[in-house]
């Protein structure tokens, strides 16, 4: 390969934008093997003004990808790889998280708020009393989600309530809404001097304004929660020329590619067959199986999504989806939060000296529970601890956690789809966690499957606009990505200890529901255990007691 950078001889080249919660970068792809040839990546900050706000500077997101842009192919020249053979730029992004900014500034009106964010329980609470017996499933046929705070209409129109500047933006017609792939690509290919306002079919899922069946806005549902359809972006394919770069290293390349994350890495990992299951653990975990072309509703508390439509004259395949919204942020909060390690492989180094949480379980409904409950109400706890229990055993039944969220999902997508799963496709971050991996083939009883290249969503955002029409310089053939192998982690304990440490965590589960209660006259949340300080007092003291005590080990 050195030798090929020398020469300059190297194929065409595909750029990927992967716009993450706690990142963003930007990462080069050979189109002719799939290999990783350079990136650039910056981490991001999260805001939490209140409890259960979260948010992000819109423009520090932006500037972010602008400066992985440019430091990326100031790589590439130092490998003398010339970034004239750059073809064409994919866009993934996290979903859900909402931005409205000014089209004729190109500012941002208000943080975007993140996809984890709970502000929005109160205007939940409030638009179910619109719906006949306030069932939260009511437009499922329809957009294929519950009506919670996890999607995108009740954040804009959060915003539209309760920013002034937004309110008057949509009234005098300034306004633009769009996730995070739609400010971007916006952004890049022009902003207020011409910047193309779209979105592709996967992220427009993620709104609940999206009939799944027509891949349009639906009218009703805009009028359900009184959003102009006109702040709307269009709906576009996740593989065609969207516009092209307006300024930086690579001004003229077309933006071509466009998915959710979780869409790209299901297109990364080649899973285009009806049946086929990856998950991707990244700042949440997320499992996606592909139910072909017709949209199949889930009986077991999962999500029916738009998994991807590679052209505008190809046909839309779905996804039934399940979500967990604290995978990777968890290692993030016992790094930040708790302080017991400083980075996440001494997360995995001290969860590995004790090989076993000894009876001690976490369930970090930090935003509550996602799927299979989809439960507001719950919150994070840590329990069965003892005098014994030290951070090792916390970092391990975190890595846990994981598995055990996991295996929830797991079980709903066998319910719903029929046939129980032979082996677990994996990727993102987290992957590289052996200890992890291993607890997860354990604990589902089936073995796991790594690619050896961990970024597969900034993959799957580059086949699909290396493959744009127009473009056409990557083939979709599984036999093509040369540069991916794989690795197996195979169960090492029998299915009955691994059921009896489930059942276990379950029970923990079951403790972490109702812990608050909304209260809709001020937008907040109250725990229902709030007369009860001295209880707070000890769960606080022992929880710094384990984070201080044990610090060093």
């Amino acid at each position: 390969m050195a030798a090929a950078f020398q020469r300059g001889t190297m194929g065409p080249l595909v750029g990927s934008i992967d716009q993450g919660t706690s990142s963003s970068r930007f990462l080069i792809f050979n189109a002719n093997t799939a290999e990783l040839l350079s990136y650039h990546q910056v981490e991001l900050k999260q805001k939490f003004p209140k409890e259960g706000w979260v948010e992000q500077d819109a423009k520090e997101i932006l500037q972010s990808v602008y400066d992985c842009v440019e430091k990326t192919c100031e790589k590439l020249k130092q490998l003398n790889i010339d970034i004239g053979n750059i073809k064409a730029i994919g866009v993934t992004n996290q979903r859900e998280t909402t931005v409205i900014w000014d089209k004729t500034t190109g500012e941002p009106l208000y943080n975007a708020i993140v996809w984890l964010d709970l502000r929005t329980q109160s205007t939940v609470d409030r638009l179910l009393k619109k719906i006949p017996g306030q069932d939260k499933s009511f437009f499922k046929s329809r957009t294929g989600l519950p009506l919670t705070t996890y999607f995108s209409a009740v954040k804009v129109r959060w915003l539209m309530d309760n920013v002034e500047e937004v309110g008057q933006a949509v009234r005098e017609g300034r306004a633009m809404f769009g996730t995070i792939d739609s400010w971007v690509i916006w952004s890049l290919t022009g902003g207020k001097d011409g910047g193309i306002h779209c979105t592709d079919v996967t992220n427009a899922s993620r709104t609940m304004l999206l009939n799944i069946h027509t891949l349009e806005w639906d009218a009703e549902l805009c009028k359900f929660f009184d959003i102009p359809i006109d702040i709307l972006p269009r709906v576009r394919s996740s593989s065609e020329i969207y516009g092209l770069m307006s300024s930086g290293a690579l001004t003229g390349v077309p933006i071509s590619g466009c998915l959710g994350d979780q869409s790209a890495a299901l297109v990364g990992q080649m899973c285009f067959k009806n049946g086929q299951i990856k998950n991707t653990y990244g700042t949440g975990c997320f499992l996606l199986c592909n139910t072909g072309h017709k949209p199949a509703l889930s009986e077991h508390g999962l999500l029916t999504t738009v998994a991807y439509k590679l052209g505008r004259d190809q046909p839309a395949c779905y996804a039934l989806e399940g979500s967990v919204a604290i995978g990777g942020a968890l290692v993030r909060w016992l790094r930040d939060n708790l302080c017991i390690a400083q980075s996440a492989k001494e997360v995995e180094m001290i969860a590995a000296e004790v090989g076993n949480s000894y009876g001690c379980y976490f369930v970090p409904a930090f935003s509550g529970l996602y799927a299979p409950y989809w439960e507001p109400t719950a919150r994070g706890i840590i329990c069965g601890l003892t005098q014994f229990t030290n951070k090792k055993h916390i970092a391990y039944a975190a890595l846990e956690a994981v598995c055990f969220q996991t295996r929830e999902i797991l079980d709903a997508m066998n319910k719903d789809c029929g046939v129980p799963l032979s082996q677990l496709q994996v990727d993102g971050g987290m992957t590289n966690n052996k200890i992890l991996m291993q607890l997860q083939a354990d604990i589902l009883c089936i073995p796991v499957v790594k690619p050896s290249m961990p970024e597969i969503t900034a993959l799957g955002a580059a086949m699909a606009a290396g493959a744009a029409e127009g473009v056409g310089v990557w083939s979709l053939h599984p036999d093509d990505l040369t540069a991916v192998t794989y690795e197996r982690f195979e169960p090492q304990i029998n299915s009955e200890e691994s059921d009896c440490r489930y059942a276990w965590w379950k029970k923990a589960v079951r403790r972490s529901m109702g812990w608050v209660t909304s209260e809709p006259h001020t937008g907040g949340e109250t725990s229902i255990f709030c007369s009860l300080p001295l209880g707070f007092f000890i769960m606080n003291s022992l929880l710094m007691l384990i984070g201080a005590k044990y610090i060093s080990g």
